[in-house]
């Protein structure tokens, strides 16, 4: 089994920067994708960015430009940073993570709630 667990969401200014991390605990596969995703309301889970074991980066549209995972060559920990927010990048961001050996499941984070003051 994984956990995950997020930290550092909280109140933020529009025009601000955010700092997330994502500590994992577990089994981790040596090929897998760590990352972020965000929810607002009852409206679907959406991507924020990932960054695959093998250094590959995904970044969602509406934060290209924004928001940097950073690829610290560390297999238990996730992070990510976000500068110029808006009020939509308010929501409840969680912690994913997806092996891509042996059980091929979505772990998730508890989540952690940022929101976006104007």
């Amino acid at each position: 089994q994984v956990q995950l667990v997020e930290s550092g969401g909280g109140l933020v200014q529009a025009g601000g920067s955010l700092k997330l991390s994502c500590a994992a605990s577990g089994s981790i596969a040596s090929r897998h994708v760590m990352g972020w995703y965000r929810q607002v309301s009852d409206k679907e889970r959406e991507l924020v960015a990932t960054l695959s074991s093998g250094g590959w980066a995904n970044y969602a549209d509406s934060v290209k430009g924004r928001a940097i995972i950073p690829n610290h060559g560390v297999d238990y920990a996730r992070y990510l940073e976000m500068s110029s927010l808006k009020s939509e990048d308010a929501g409840v961001y969680f912690c994913y993570y997806r092996p891509r050996e042996g059980v091929i499941r979505d772990y998730w984070g508890q989540g952690t709630q940022v929101t976006v003051s104007s």
